[in-house]
């Protein structure tokens, strides 16, 4: 009941008719002499009064004055049921037909008690009850265990959102949360916001468990690619919250298995792909995503598999079919999936590969490729030189100016794959001029004109390809195939270098400076270098949390990408 609709009645004798409430009497007109009306302006309360206490019995009512209301027992309502031993009155608890609204939480609109009367009753939202105070204990205990968690030096379920910014808890396993002080811990590389390298730190976060069709993994290795500079930038679609564990394969051994897991044993050595969180100590990841692997190859080596080779094969083979006597340009040729994709091109007869790359790097990847060309160089004519026609297959990793100039250099009936958009990333943190550039300089493809010179435009990203169109059984399928080629001795990943987690920083500026020659692998068990140590490991508290406010904040516009 709201304050300016709350009505007082009292019967003559205040000690045996109790404070009752009305929604609405009917009002006063012309009161007379006999009836006491009075107006509080300050509480904004309209006390009416029926006034015979003042008046001799048998005293005849003034014209207009209504009747005193018929004495009744005194009826309390109370909004707990509460009464006895509380000096309150126990009879008639139960609620009246049409119960008043709530009276309002200010003190203005409390009811007085009369004098000498029952005490009024507190109303109802002053008081708390057990259960409510119970309830209250237990969350305030809950919240304390969660903060426990996710403190920098000893929390954190180490489960990033998916690569579609969904919280998806199958790429990094966690099944149900230990209880604090019982949780296991683990060392792991966390992204605490977008931007540059000095948002990524090492910290013990907890250890996840496999959920039912899940495979726990002690990480071996993991692979560094392209794409995870672009994660730390921002620069993808729909990121994840941070902070966040990077990632998207390693290698290791099957520690636990999940629910309804089914050809895997304890102590197998695996391959897998991961939604995030591959950086790290422990991973839990789908079955569907994990390989095994053959005895004879090195956990760097199968961390140097999945992205790198499952792209340059699906992109030869069941994008571009591949055949005898075709030729293949390549940009990046000296990086992991350039290398990749010039081993699986070998595996064909009479098919020539074209490459540009850094000039140092020719000496190193001359003999993978067949023609190689400096990348600040007009490849285009280079190549027109050698194949008037042009080449079959185009396979682009840079985007921007290169667009064009990779459609103007195919034959009839060739194909041009997208897969990457490196030419974005020129500095630390993500950059909307490099972007714009980027998009300006891509050709508008028309496709009447692909339609007239009988010319494919296609894009491939492998991470959407298993995560967000779920073709984990056509990856499975390629997996096979490239490690019967590994059995027979026809591919071999190249691994350009070796690194601690505290030394990711260093590790993530080679490849951003393209200084890499194949695969940067992440060593978990390499003990770091002191210098690299000290610059990378664990920061103060005050630094994590100053981090972690930064967050999502800088990234709430991120820009569109392709992924490599």
């Amino acid at each position: 009941m709201s304050r300016s609709t709350q009505w007082i009645h009292f019967a003559q004798n205040p000690a045996a008719a109790p404070l009752q409430l009305s929604p609405n009497p009917p009002p006063q007109k012309n009161p007379g002499s006999g009836c006491a009306l009075k107006k509080n302006k300050k509480k904004s309360l309209r006390l009416y009064a029926t006034g015979y206490g003042k008046q001799p019995a048998g005293t005849p009512r003034a014209p207009g004055c209504p009747a005193p209301p018929p004495r009744a027992p005194p009826r309390w309502y109370w909004e707990d049921g509460g009464g006895e031993g509380d000096g309150r009155p126990s009879q008639a608890r139960s609620r009246p037909a049409a119960a008043p609204s709530p009276p309002s939480p200010s003190r203005r609109a409390r009811p007085r008690p009369l004098k000498g009367g029952s005490p009024a009753p507190p109303p109802s939202f002053c008081r708390r009850s057990s259960a409510m105070a119970k309830e209250g204990a237990e969350k305030a205990e809950e919240t304390e265990q969660m903060i426990e968690k996710e403190a920098p030096e000893g929390g954190g379920n180490g489960n990033g959102g998916g690569i579609s910014g969904e919280g998806n808890s199958s790429g990094g396993g966690g099944g149900g949360s230990p209880k604090a002080g019982d949780a296991k811990e683990m060392r792991a590389v966390v992204l605490s916001a977008f931007g540059g390298l000095n948002k990524l730190r090492v910290s013990k976060k907890v250890m996840p468990e496999p959920q039912e069709g899940e495979l726990k993994i002690r990480v071996k290795a993991c692979g560094l690619n392209f794409i995870d500079l672009m994660v730390r930038q921002g620069n993808i679609d729909n990121p994840p919250k941070t902070p966040l564990i990077p990632g998207f394969e390693c290698s290791g051994i099957v520690e636990a298995l999940g629910d309804n897991v089914k050809g895997y044993e304890i102590g197998d050595r695996v391959m897998a792909f991961t939604n995030y969180n591959a950086w790290a100590e422990v991973v839990c990841t789908p079955v569907d995503f994990v390989y095994k692997i053959p005895d004879d190859i090195s956990f760097s080596e199968a961390a140097a598999f999945p992205m790198n080779f499952v792209t340059a094969y699906m992109m030869l083979f069941e994008v571009a079919n591949l055949r005898a006597g075709m030729s293949v340009l390549v940009h990046s040729a000296g990086g992991g999936v350039g290398q990749a994709i010039a081993q699986l091109c070998s595996t064909v007869p009479n098919v020539t590969v074209f490459g540009t790359a850094s000039s140092f790097k020719h000496e190193a990847i001359k003999e993978s490729v067949t023609y190689l060309f400096d990348r600040n160089m007009d490849y285009v004519q280079e190549v027109k030189k050698i194949s008037a026609d042009g080449v079959d297959i185009v396979l682009d990793c840079l985007c921007g100016e290169n667009t064009g100039k990779g459609l103007s250099l195919l034959k009839p009936l060739g194909t041009y794959i997208l897969y990457g958009s490196s030419n974005m990333v020129t500095g630390e943190t993500k950059s909307f001029f490099s972007f714009a550039k980027s998009w300006w300089q891509v050709e508008k493809v028309n496709p009447i004109k692909l339609y007239e010179e009988n010319k494919v435009m296609a894009g491939f990203s492998l991470l959407n390809l298993l995560f967000k169109q779920g073709r984990s059984s056509l990856v499975t399928k390629v997996m096979d195939n490239l490690i019967k080629l590994y059995n027979e001795k026809k591919i071999k990943p190249v691994i350009d270098s070796l690194w601690a987690l505290e030394e990711v920083k260093e590790a993530m500026q080679r490849i951003h400076d393209r200084g890499n020659i194949g695969k940067l692998i992440l060593d978990v068990e390499k003990s770091p270098t002191p210098l690299m140590a000290n610059d990378s490991t664990e920061t103060s508290e005050a630094a994590e949390e100053e981090e972690d406010h930064e967050g999502d904040n800088e990234n709430k516009e991120c820009i569109p990408f392709i992924q490599q």
